[in-house]
């Protein structure tokens, strides 16, 4: 086990310090997901590359990391920046958009987006998560949290729905310093509800047998709030005290100080120990905005002839806690740095075909170099260090002619810096924008099983359609259905 020090800067402590796990050598990690209404963002995977730096950095000193990322598909309301939220489901909103006007329901909406967002992780080459759960499979344990906490005299039920009594949780705001009192004066706005015992309570379920997501629980039919679903999935995978949090910056209030409040009170421990958060990302030095035109998402990107290392790249370059301008400029030089490590390593590998046989002048160096490397992304994920770094080493890759023993070290140093930063090359298993090689494919039976799939869905038999989707997926053909109402197909 590698004796290297992992620190990163704690929002709770508001400090730098050690990440220390509750058990040796094994970090268990937790980070908040997309609500798949829409397409993620940049911004969204800024956040998650963030994640995504921290499991490579803690397996390059020899951690094991349990990593859980939720997929929030029920709950999430459009008022979300107070502290409880008020507003339409995401879900709902978004299938009544004309974007939504394809779908048949929202079930199919969720699965759309998650595919697409599924999709756009494996483009930006982030290491897949251990666990990727969803909101909807977890509703028992949210009603049995809800029942919990009433009975331990931390939330009621109302007419409305159940609520969390922030006055039962003196330390609520000790992550965003939004306190209860705070609250009461009017720093941040709450939903104002005559059911409340104190306007500055949130949700944990909501009573509502309209909404088009709805189970039924001893409070009558509704659906779960956004924020207890974190704490029940955190503690389903991760147990009652997890060793790291981490979201973007927007979500520190009041998604993660109810998780916060929720979770402590229901099992008398300690919830998170260590909170990292991801600053905003800006576009041209203005804030994303649909208005402006600067909304980004990762496929419109690529579509528009962007290399995806570029773009992981690109959002990775900047300190996370600080925020990060993303500019077309921006763009094109990470691509020609993306470039010279395929140079690199495009010398390595014909100098281990075909190379001279000779010394080894540069492997002391280049390990040298990877540990610097390695110490940066160590002391709170300095990725402008450790890419400058990085880059040091592909220069002095292709610096002379490379021997076959030269080009073995060069091989080794590419391979760890791409486990450590992702910047390299992607997986051998995923070759983006690539036809995937493979036994020949029947065409015409996949085209007849796919009108047979879309009459059954017009039909509104969607027991078929499933059934075609699975006997299409089982042959190793994926399926997607897009927003404008066509059905696409590709071997997965």
């Amino acid at each position: 086990m590698s004796e290297k020090q992992f620190r990163l800067y704690d929002s709770l402590s508001r400090k730098e310090k050690p990440l220390v796990t509750e058990e040796p050598g094994h970090l268990r990690f937790y980070t908040c997901g997309p609500t798949v209404y829409s397409y993620a963002h940049i911004g969204n995977f800024r956040s998650f590359l963030t994640a995504d730096l921290i499991v490579r950095t803690a397996r390059a000193i020899g951690w094991k990391v349990t990593w859980v990322s939720n997929i929030t598909d029920v709950g999430h309301l459009t008022d979300d920046d107070i502290a409880d939220a008020t507003g339409e489901d995401k879900m709902e909103k978004a299938l009544r958009s004309k974007e939504g006007e394809q779908f048949h329901n929202v079930w199919e909406l969720a699965e759309y987006y998650e595919d697409a967002y599924k999709s756009d992780w494996r483009l930006l080459n982030l290491v897949e998560p251990d666990v990727r759960p969803k909101a909807t499979q977890h509703v028992r344990e949210q009603i049995v949290a809800a029942e919990d906490l009433i009975a331990k005299g931390f939330a009621y039920e109302t007419p409305t729905g159940v609520y969390f009594s922030v006055d039962k949780f003196p330390e609520y705001g000790k992550l965003s310093g939004n306190t209860q009192e705070s609250l009461r004066k009017g720093v941040r706005d709450v939903v104002m509800d005559e059911n409340k015992k104190d306007q500055s309570d949130f949700a944990i379920w909501k009573k509502d047998d309209k909404h088009l997501m709805q189970w039924f629980s001893p409070y009558g039919w509704g659906f779960p709030g956004w924020h207890i679903e974190c704490s029940v999935m955190a503690r389903a995978y991760l147990g009652d005290t997890i060793d790291l949090h981490s979201g973007g910056e927007d979500n520190k209030f009041p998604h993660h100080e109810c998780e916060i409040a929720q979770s402590e009170s229901l099992t008398g421990k300690p919830f998170c120990n260590h909170w990292t958060h991801t600053a905003f990302l800006q576009v041209n030095g203005q804030k994303m905005s649909k208005s402006l035109g600067n909304f980004y998402y990762v496929r419109g990107l690529v579509e528009n002839g962007a290399d995806p290392l570029a773009i992981r790249f690109a959002l990775i370059a900047g300190i996370y806690r600080k925020n990060l301008n993303f500019t077309d400029q921006g763009l094109d030089d990470a691509k020609t740095n993306i470039d010279r490590f395929k140079r690199a390593d495009a010398a390595v590998t014909e100098a281990l075909e075909s190379g001279a046989a000779g010394e080894d002048a540069i492997g002391e160096e280049l390990d040298s170099i990877y540990e610097q490397a390695l110490d940066a992304m160590l002391g709170d994920l300095n990725t402008p260090i450790a890419i400058s770094k990085a880059l040091e080493g592909a220069k002095i890759i292709t610096r002379d002619p490379l021997t076959k023993a030269a080009a073995e070290s060069g091989q080794r140093f590419l391979d760890r810096v791409n486990d450590l930063l992702g910047i390299v090359r992607h997986p051998e298993a995923f070759a983006p924008c690539q036809e995937a090689a493979g036994p020949a494919v029947d065409e015409a039976w996949v085209n007849e099983r796919i009108e047979a799939r879309k009459a059954a869905k017009a039909a509104k038999d969607w027991g078929t359609a499933d059934a075609i989707r699975k006997e299409l997926s089982d042959t190793g053909i994926a399926v997607t259905d897009n927003p404008d109402g066509t059905t696409s197909w590709s071997v997965g």
